[in-house]
């Protein structure tokens, strides 16, 4: 089994992006899946094609983006990408899409194909504060979970995959709002780890109920 695991580069001005932080620390071998790691770029069109060529080269059997939310106070995984791009803020190739579709010939959203709500349990049995999101928001996180899918969908119908958000990282904060939530790098690592391995092992999904009032 191969997994592969993807972060992004800073953005926003950030200096660095725990997703790609937490990532690169995972160990290689999770659950007896090797694990490839990689590190995408915060461009719309620029992480879209990096991960193709990923997939391609690769042959992974499960796909794994993680992304920033900063804000955020757990891990969240997300159960639905849209077909839109909606940027608030330009990519770093200064690219600002306004209300386009991500891929013209693809539907309006894709579920991820893995068991997320095992995968926030295994986080919250080992003292890891997760949830599952439904939006994965409308920006490069969002964008690129939908080009997974949908490549899922066309070229690699066996392949599982989805999307994970992480918050802050402590030192992201230092100058923001004092109520801003973060989490420590550490305790992103673990959670991710936990959430790959329920992944992997996971053969059901929980029916657990985990929707949201609003």
């Amino acid at each position: 089994m191969k997994v592969l695991l993807t972060g992004f580069d800073p953005f926003g001005g950030e200096s660095i992006n725990p997703a790609y932080q937490a990532v690169k620390q995972l160990p290689d071998t999770i659950a007896q899946a090797q694990v490839i790691k990689l590190e995408l770029p915060t461009s719309f069109a620029g992480s879209a094609q990096k991960l193709e060529q990923a997939m391609q080269q690769h042959q992974p059997d499960l796909v794994i983006c993680v992304g920033q939310a900063g804000g955020r106070a757990c891990i969240t995984v997300e159960k639905v990408a849209i077909n839109l791009a909606e940027a608030r803020i330009p990519d770093n190739d200064g690219k600002q899409p306004v209300d386009e579709p991500i891929c013209t010939d693809g539907p309006t959203a894709y579920f991820s194909n893995l068991p997320i709500k095992a995968m926030v349990q295994q986080m919250q049995q080992a003292g890891i504060p997760a949830a599952v999101s439904y939006t994965a928001g409308t920006y490069v996180c969002n964008s690129i979970f939908y080009h997974l899918m949908y490549t899922i969908e066309k070229e690699y119908p066996t392949v599982r995959g989805g999307f994970i958000h992480v918050p802050y990282e402590s030192g992201q904060v230092i100058g923001k709002a004092a109520n801003t939530p973060f989490m420590s790098e550490a305790m992103m690592v673990q959670g991710l780890q936990e959430a790959i391995t329920a992944a992997l092992c996971c053969k059901q999904e929980s029916k657990t109920a985990m929707g949201e009032t609003h």
